[in-house]
């Protein structure tokens, strides 16, 4: 199922999707890194922002 754009919030808030660069872009911005980081880190850790966040968080440390 496409990614439905006119509905936002909830789940998205919450998620990372790689496949989307405008995605991509926000996410790396908020985080302070490179989008193939952020890609990297969903690979590692799943796509749950909050996951994202503290493995990028342990990487940099």
């Amino acid at each position: 199922m496409a990614d439905d754009k006119s509905k936002t919030g909830g789940q998205d808030r919450q998620r990372i999707n790689v496949n989307e660069d405008y995605e991509l872009r926000d996410w790396a911005a908020k985080f302070g890194v490179t989008t193939e980081q952020v890609k990297q880190a969903v690979a590692q850790v799943g796509d749950r922002a909050a996951e994202v966040e503290q493995y990028l968080k342990g990487v940099r440390s």
